[in-house]
């Protein structure tokens, strides 16, 4: 299955909708600075006076081919229970006007403003505005509700963050993410470059594609920039200040998922009412995502608006935190399914218990850099291949700490913390920590892990050099987790100063040494609970539009060694397939090749390569989208070069190529 596409053997199909729905395929809304964006509405038939209310998802992924299919059996069900719902391509996307500067600008914010404003003064409108979205719909959804425009009365948020520093796929724990920093800048460098299509704009589409294409910037160079946790990473984090939230909150995301910890954050932080449900799911809407079990999201979504849309004071409600506590699985990097057991985390007492008591002695860590090729995706979607390996050989290339094996299960829920005392022989160095399920055979799940780049110790704003072969103490977080160790199996931490490629490596090898007497790994557990039941435990959709499979998505990650240059590669490639939507007479179409390679004892090789090739045509247009992203370094710069080749009916129409030098800032 391809990130963008629906396994439609998934859907539980609703027939029975209080309305009937009709959609506008393309509406244009116009800003205060006279560009206009693009709106495709679903809205139930015959209804008297004004909708129930609005509901509104603003992204940048082209409501006419690339989210289509998701956002029918999602859209239309909230049309269907009476719900005005509605899918706006951001500006320099899809058939927008303008060009699209970077992820969350404050244009993007005024812009959502602007759309909000608009939906009030619509005929239909009663006023009453929810913005939902996964992922960057669920970031736009935080931001925009930290501004309190009055018409806005809910959000839903899956999968999102609050702190787009600390908590995304450019850095965390300040160390800059290798795996995901390139991907995804190159993901959007070459979604962003697609064209509108003149069935909507008309016969200036090939004028907007090729200033798209001129001027759309590779986000990586200004993310790359900001090696700090400074003013553009807080901007839009709204973890800055919780209480600009005013008004409920639903929100989820799975274990699986690059964004729980975020949650957790927001169920802690935000004076709101609110209800977070957490998964074993992958970065994707819990009525689909893998792995099961899935739940009925948009029940839960219905009831959630009918409660609050229209809400006229008080209103009864409690909070509700339900995880999803995971049994103990053998290792796999792809699961259908997740047994365990929903517990009201709200509910319920927790106690720590320090994975390091007793131990004592000093640790000097191994420091191997092909260490981490096993780690699994960071933000998976559920495809296969996603998730980590077993964890034996991973162990083996760090240093290792086995504890006994487990005399009773124990019930980790929340989030570990690491605070470790340790020491360096170079100024700058990173430590990640681990911890493994060591089965009664010896295979070895792994439960959760974190990051530090021990520069920050202090500060993520001001980072400094580290005081050579000096103790210093430091404390990160480990990701959040539900997962059952049950009686006779083991727990194993794993430390290592290196973890490719999810942390660039630093530029010099550094030798740590950990005290294990002044050292501890907090677990949070919840050894005595109260299981409970969801109220929607099946999933249901409304009617998925018509696909025509030209070719089948695919995927394929290889761990190489290439023995001739002593280099280490992970080589990954997902193809998303080819189809068509026959209702537009749309084809569309992307291959994403990318390829992570260090050698051996030289942090200095690290180099990333993404490539894609898209496709996007129907009966007016036939265009093809071909880009090369290379990430590479050296002891003081980072090197960044971007290549997009475009085609208009198989003639090459567009070059251009982007060169980049950063200096390094102890990353």
């Amino acid at each position: 299955m391809g990130v963008f596409d629906v396994d439609y053997n998934k859907i539980h199909e609703r027939t029975d909708f209080p309305y009937e729905v009709e959609v506008t395929h393309h509406t244009w809304i116009e800003m205060p600075d006279g560009i206009r964006l693009s709106a495709k509405l679903w809205q139930p038939k015959d209804i008297k006076g004004t909708t129930k209310g609005t509901v509104l998802e603003f992204l940048p992924y082209r409501k006419d081919e690339f989210t289509a299919l998701r956002d029918e059996i999602r859209h239309k069900y909230f049309a269907g229970f009476g719900y005005t719902s509605i899918r706006v391509d951001i500006r320099g996307t899809g058939d927008s006007e303008g060009i699209i500067e970077d992820e969350y600008p404050q244009q993007e914010q005024d812009d959502a403003l602007a759309i909000i404003s608009w939906i009030e003064n619509q005929e239909w409108s009663n006023s009453a505005v929810a913005m939902i979205g996964k992922s960057w719909g669920g970031f736009n959804g935080l931001q925009v509700a930290a501004h309190q425009p009055k018409a806005l009365k809910t959000i839903i948020s899956l999968c999102s963050t609050d702190d787009r520093y600390a908590d995304d796929v450019h850095y965390r724990g300040g160390t800059m993410m290798a795996s995901d920093m390139l991907w995804w800048a190159s993901t959007m460098f070459a979604y962003n470059a697609r064209p509108p299509f003149p069935k909507f704009v008309g016969d200036r589409w090939y004028d907007m594609w090729l200033d798209r294409m001129e001027n759309t910037p590779p986000f990586v160079e200004e993310w790359v920039s900001h090696q700090t946790r400074d003013a553009y990473w807080k901007h839009g984090s709204v973890a800055e200040d919780y209480s600009d939230i005013k008004i409920p909150v639903l929100t989820m995301s799975g274990w699986a998922d690059g964004y729980p910890d975020a949650l957790f954050r927001l169920m802690d932080n935000l004076d709101v009412p609110k209800k977070g449900i957490v998964g074993p799911w992958a970065h994707e809407f819990p009525d689909m995502a893998i792995p099961g079990p899935q739940i009925g999201y948009l029940q839960e979504v219905v009831e959630w608006l009918d409660k609050w849309m229209e809400a006229d004071g008080d209103v009864d409600h409690t909070d509700e935190f339900l995880v999803y506590l995971q049994d103990s699985v053998k290792p796999a990097t792809s699961y259908e399914y997740r047994e365990g057991r929903w517990l009201d985390l709200f509910k319920e007492d927790q106690e720590i218990h320090d994975l390091f008591d007793g131990r004592t002695g000093e640790q000097r860590l191994k420091n191997i850099q092909h260490h981490g090729l096993y780690s699994g995706v960071y933000c998976p979607f559920g495809q296969d291949g996603d998730l980590p390996d077993d964890q034996t050989i991973e162990n083996a290339l760090a240093t290792s700490i086995m504890l006994e094996p487990q005399q009773e299960a124990v019930n980790i829920v929340g989030q570990p913390v690491a605070r470790l005392r340790v020491k360096s022989d170079v100024k700058e160095a990173n430590i990640h920590a681990r911890i493994s399920d060591v089965h009664p055979d010896g295979e070895k799940t792994l439960i959760t892990r974190g990051q530090l780049n021990l520069n920050h110790y202090r500060s993520h704003e001001f980072p400094e050099d580290l005081p050579v072969d000096e103790y210093i103490d430091v404390a990160f977080t480990l990701d959040v987790i539900g997962y059952q160790v049950p009686a006779g199996h083991s727990i194993e931490v794993s430390l290592s100063p290196t973890y490719w490629p999810q942390i660039w490596p630093a530029k010099e090898i550094a030798g740590l040494t950990v005290d294990l007497e002044d050292s501890r790994l907090e677990l949070p557990l919840v050894n005595n609970f109260e299981a409970v039941s969801l109220k929607h435990e099946q999933a249901e959709t409304a009617a998925p539009l018509e696909k025509e499979i030209h070719r089948e998505g695919s995927r394929t990650r290889e761990v190489i060694k290439r023995l001739t240059e002593d280099e280490w590669v992970l080589e990954d490639y997902s193809d998303e397939g080819l189809r068509t939507l026959p209702g537009l007479n749309i084809t569309y179409g992307t291959e994403n090749r990318n390829a992570y390679i260090i050698k051996e004892n030289d942090p200095l090789s690290a180099r990333v390569e993404c490539d894609w090739n898209v496709i996007v045509k129907d009966d007016d247009i036939d265009t093809e989208m071909k880009t090369k992203s290379v990430m590479s370094c050296d002891a003081d710069y980072y090197y960044l070069v971007n290549e997009l080749v475009a085609y208009n009916n198989g003639e090459e129409c567009f070059s251009k190529t982007w060169e980049k030098k950063i200096k390094r800032n102890y990353t």
